[in-house]
């Protein structure tokens, strides 16, 4: 945990936020001068820029670009079943998880110290909230905001590592004494969520305008929901990995008890969204282009679906990370064959099921919509630099007669996978040109809670109606035809289409790393040998060949992170997760 002064800290937060040019609207008041407590908070201009600050790493955790080192990196993605990572190097935090050589020693620190560090910050926000002079209405509501952001970063603890030590409204100095034990698992979950509940009571359901990404109502009632959905879930039922195990750690990494009713509250979570009525699915249909709300979304700054969001400045933050390298991107991190394989063809059937209509001489012919938004594959169309009224399909094959160059985007070249993402992508952005996306990242929105909701209730209920119809909600958005799901499916067949939906829906948003983990499905779906996808092209027609790329390595202790060495080292209560 972070024990810097108080003035180091701030002069620390502030030039960071100096520095955060991907920042916007409300977070792009800054100063950079020495301040001390007193300058801070006698200042109603410098103690909101001190709150502001609060927000420049809620994205981190989920951030395309979080393992990031040397000029190369990728975010959760890399460390699942979703892409393959940039660089091969051992020292990336995505790699290890990949190969399965984590441990405590290695582990990346920043699900530690980023946290503690904001949440240190909350609370002396908090501490000194008296002093501020804002008037009584502003007062109100930036305490509810600074404690639900103080939520949303325990959270992030809590997806990590389980039980975490919670500090109340401490504020550490340097002569702090920081040994703390871990909290239980419960304690953490209720701790979080009357955070939520409270904060919620005074904010308003949406913010607008120049507060447009701060925290809202709905933002408290969605982390929320998601909270106690993935407290819900298998793996922090009945002690978890700890199960059986000495000193307490089956209560500190997961409730030391199943209890089914956790579901309902899940439920109710979700639904208590819902009924805000203040969030809804972003359409914009466009003739002969199903699904293209789902697309045009990511672009849009202000839209009804996010319910939170990292905020950024106009920008090309992922045109230089994800596009192809013709249009001078970095070109990664890659996704695997499997994901593409996870998505459906349109009429919502899977391309193993002999009715699907799939034919493998043309895979990427009549599939689900968001395929072709989320994965550039060969033959892609692609706008190119200064032809927008031009575009050009993308051949990423390695074989050509007659022959011709390899294409600098190709696979072996360009991608090792032979794909690239597409998702959020603005078509009219390359990272040569003027223009700049309006774009900010997603960290809530509005499918995650009617998806929620159809989980939870299919556990409490089965899959009735209710869960139909907000399941369905998702995939009519998608252009899916038919979207509906085949009728009279059990309760397990509708709990594998809502993980498949998850899958595909949030692919490359840092929900997948997690999900996988809470449902206990890791062991395979990160056990295996991931693919790529060749093309040749020859006189006899195309050929897609699926090639190996890499074995991914999981062991049961890799279902949460180790808490850094470092860390443990320093207070000799916080006991070490479990099997590492």
């Amino acid at each position: 945990m972070r024990k810097n002064s108080f003035d180091k800290f701030v002069v620390f937060l502030l030039l960071l936020a100096t520095a955060a040019c991907k920042k916007t609207g409300y977070l792009s008041s800054t100063v950079t001068s020495n301040l001390d407590s007193t300058s801070v908070f006698a200042d109603s201009t410098k103690a909101m820029a001190f709150l502001n600050n609060l927000y420049t790493e809620a994205g981190f955790a989920s951030d395309p670009k979080r393992f990031t080192s040397g000029g190369v990196g990728a975010g959760l993605d890399a460390a699942c079943d979703e892409a393959e990572g940039p660089s091969l190097s051992s020292s990336n935090g995505y790699t290890m998880f990949a190969t399965g050589t984590v441990n405590p020693s290695i582990v990346p620190s920043d699900a530690w110290s980023i946290p503690y560090g904001m949440i240190r910050n909350a609370n002396q926000f908090l501490t000194h909230l008296y002093e501020i002079p804002f008037n009584p209405t502003l007062k109100t509501e930036t305490k509810a905001e600074a404690r639900f952001l103080r939520a949303w970063y325990y959270f992030i603890m809590l997806e990590h590592y389980g039980g975490i030590p919670l500090i109340g409204d401490s504020v550490f100095t340097v002569s702090t004494p920081l040994h703390h034990s871990r909290s239980s698992f419960r304690a953490c979950v209720d701790y979080i969520t009357s955070e939520c509940d409270s904060a919620a009571a005074y904010l308003p359901r949406t913010q607008t305008g120049a507060n447009y990404g701060r925290a809202s109502a709905g933002a408290c009632l969605a982390l929320k929901s998601r909270v106690l959905l993935y407290a819900a879930s298998p793996l922090f039922q009945n002690g978890g990995f700890a199960k059986g195990m000495a000193g307490g750690l089956d209560s500190i990494v997961a409730y030391p008890d199943t209890d089914p009713t956790r579901w309902q509250t899940a439920e109710d979570a979700a639904q208590a969204v819902m009924g805000l009525g203040s969030y809804s699915l972003f359409y914009d249909n466009i003739p002969g282009e199903p699904g293209y709300g789902f697309m045009y979304m990511f672009l849009q700054r202000y839209n009804g679906e996010y319910i939170f969001a990292n905020m950024m400045d106009p920008n090309k933050y992922l045109e230089s990370f994800w596009d192809v390298p013709s249009r001078d991107g970095a070109g990664g991190p890659h996704p695997y064959q499997e994901l593409v394989d996870a998505f459906p063809m349109s009429n919502g059937l899977p391309i193993t099921d002999p009715n699907s209509g799939y034919d493998p001489n043309n895979p990427y012919q009549n599939r689900d919509p968001r395929l072709n938004y989320t994965i550039i594959h060969d033959s892609s169309i692609r706008p190119i630099y200064n032809q927008p009224a031009a575009p050009v399909a993308l051949y990423l094959n390695t074989n050509y007669n007659p022959p011709v160059g390899a294409s600098q985007d190709a696979v072996f070249s360009g991608t090792p996978t032979g794909l690239y993402i597409m998702k959020m992508l603005d078509t009219s952005v390359t990272q040569y040109g003027f223009n700049a996306s309006n774009r900010c990242l997603p960290l809530m929105r509005y499918a995650e809670i009617l998806l929620n909701y159809a989980e939870a209730r299919n556990e409490v209920s089965g899959p009735d109606q209710y869960v139909y119809d907000a399941i369905d909600q998702v995939r009519n958005r998608a252009g899916l035809r038919p979207y509906e799901l085949p009728a009279g499916l059990t309760q397990d067949q509708m709990r594998s289409a809502i993980q498949l939906e998850r899958q595909i829906e949030f692919a490359f948003e840092g929900l997948r790393y997690f999900d996988v983990r809470r449902w206990l499905i890791a062991g395979t779906t990160e056990n295996r040998l991931m693919h790529g996808m060749e093309v040749d092209r020859g006189a006899s027609g195309t050929v897609y060949k699926p090639f190996a790329i890499r074995q991914h390595h999981f062991s049961n202790a890799m279902y949460l992170w180790p808490l850094p060495l470092s860390e443990v080292a320093k207070s000799p209560e916080l006991l070490q997760n479990p099997l590492y």
